[in-house]
C-alpha cells in the first residue's frame, strides 16, 4: 500500500491538536475526506490539512462511502461506538479517540464489528508512548516491581473544567471528568500492570464545585447551569487476583496533588509514581532507596520536545503501520472494553451507592 487514504470524522479540537498535525508528519498519508455537523470546521480542516481533490461532508454516512483505507472518529463520545461499526462495516480501519464508548454493550459491539470485518481497531490512549510510561511497561514486564497489589490511577485538575465542545454534557459525553481524563490513568494502570480481570468496583461523584462559581478556571467561566456531569469521581476497584486500584478523578478539586494520566505502583519487589518524573522505589544492600529517572535527557519542556518524539505521532505512526499490515503495536480493543466496562460499573455504583461485581471482563 503506498499511500493510505484517510477520512476523518470530527474536526474539533482533538482533530486540530493531537490527529490531523501528527498525521501530516507521516509519510505516504492522505486526507482524502472531512466530515462534521460544522461545515466550516471541516473546511478549515480541509485548508489546513487536506489537498486539491479532499472532500468535504457533513453526514459521516457520505464519507464512508468513499474509497478510505482508514478512518479517524473524533467526535462527541456518544457516537463513538456508532460511527465506529460504520466504518468498519464499511471495509475501514478505524482509529476511534477515548474513550472507546459510553457503555460496555456498546464497545463490545465495536470490538465484534472488528473482528467480523478483520480490520483494525485502535483507541486513542496515546499515553502508553510517553517515555515514562513505556519505561515503566518495561520495569513491569522484568517483574522487577514483582507481584502489584496496589495501585493509584490519578487524573486531578485543581480548576481545569473544559469549557468547549459539550463536555458538560452528559448525553454526548456519558459523564465528567472519569471518563474523560480519569480513562487515560486507568488504561496506563491496567496496562502497566497487565491486569485485565476485574471482580468488584465501588464509585463515588460529587458535583460540589462547579455550582459554586466560575470566576476562577484555566479555560475561563463555563456554564454551570448546563453542567449534567461530575466534577470529581473516585473509585475503589478490587481485581480477581486481589489486587486493588484506587482511581482519582476531578475537574475541579480543592487540593495541591494534581497530575493527569499518571499511575503508581506498588509491588513485592519494588514501586513507581510519577509524581516528580518517574521515580522507582525500593530495598538495595539494606538501604531503602528512590530514584528519579531523567528519560529525556536533555531537560526539555513539553513545548520543545519536536512533534516525531510525542506520543500522538507515535500512536499515528503505529496505526498507519498497522493499516500497511506492517509489525506495529496499538492499543488492544479488547484491553480498551476492559476499561470501558469499569468506568460503567464506577458511574453505576455512584448512583447506585451499592458495589458492582464483574464477570467475564478480562481482555
Amino acid at each position: 500500500m503506498d499511500t493510505v487514504h484517510v477520512g476523518v470524522i470530527g474536526c474539533g479540537g482533538i482533530a486540530f491538536g493531537k490527529h490531523l498535525p501528527s498525521m501530516q508528519r507521516l509519510e505516504g498519508v492522505q486526507v482524502d475526506a472531512f466530515c462534521d455537523v460544522i461545515p466550516e470546521r471541516a473546511a478549515r480542516a480541509r485548508q489546513e490539512y487536506g489537498h486539491p481533490d479532499s472532500v468535504v461532508v457533513t453526514e459521516y454516512a457520505e464519507l464512508l462511502k468513499l474509497p478510505l483505507d482508514a478512518v479517524y472518529v473524533l467526535t462527541p463520545n456518544r457516537w463513538h461506538a456508532e460511527m465506529t461499526v460504520a466504518a468498519l462495516s464499511a471495509g475501514k480501519h478505524v482509529m476511534c479517540e477515548k474513550p472507546m464508548a459510553i457503555s460496555s454493550g456498546e464497545a463490545e459491539g465495536m470490538v465484534q464489528a472488528a473482528t467480523q470485518a478483520q480490520k483494525v481497531l485502535t483507541i486513542g490512549y496515546q499515553n502508553r508512548w510517553r517515555p515514562d510510561a513505556q519505561y515503566l511497561r518495561k520495569i513491569c514486564r522484568a517483574e522487577d516491581l514483582g507481584h502489584i497489589y496496589f495501585a493509584k490511577a490519578l487524573a486531578v485538575r485543581r480548576r481545569g473544567i473544559p469549557t468547549q465542545g459539550v463536555f458538560l454534557s452528559k448525553a454526548d459525553q456519558g459523564g465528567g471528568p472519569l471518563i474523560d481524563i480519569g480513562t487515560h490513568a486507568l488504561d496506563l494502570t491496567l496496562w502497566c500492570m497487565n491486569n485485565y480481570e476485574p471482580a468488584m468496583v465501588v464509585g463515588t461523584t460529587f458535583t460540589e464545585l462547579a455550582h459554586r462559581g466560575t470566576e476562577v478556571n484555566s479555560w475561563g467561566p463555563w456554564n454551570a447551569s448546563a453542567m449534567s456531569v461530575e466534577d470529581a469521581a473516585f473509585g475503589y476497584i478490587q481485581m480477581r487476583d486481589g489486587a486493588l486500584i484506587w482511581l482519582e478523578a476531578s475537574w475541579a478539586l480543592n487540593t495541591l496533588e494534581t497530575g493527569e494520566a499518571q499511575t503508581l505502583l506498588c509491588g513485592t519487589r519494588g514501586g513507581a509514581d510519577m509524581r516528580d518524573g518517574l521515580r522507582l522505589n525500593g530495598v538495595e544492600r539494606g538501604a531503602l532507596v528512590t530514584k528519579r529517572l531523567e528519560l529525556r535527557g536533555r531537560g526539555e519542556t513539553y513545548a520543545e520536545v519536536p512533534l516525531e518524539s510525542r506520543p500522538e505521532y507515535t500512536e499515528a505512526r503505529e496505526f498507519i503501520r498497522a493499516v500497511r499490515g506492517e509489525p506495529a503495536v496499538t492499543v488492544d480493543a479488547r484491553q480498551a472494553l476492559v476499561v470501558t466496562r469499569i468506568l460503567e460499573a464506577l458511574y453505576e455504583s455512584a448512583q447506585t451507592h451499592q458495589p458492582v461485581w464483574l464477570r467475564g471482563a478480562g481482555a
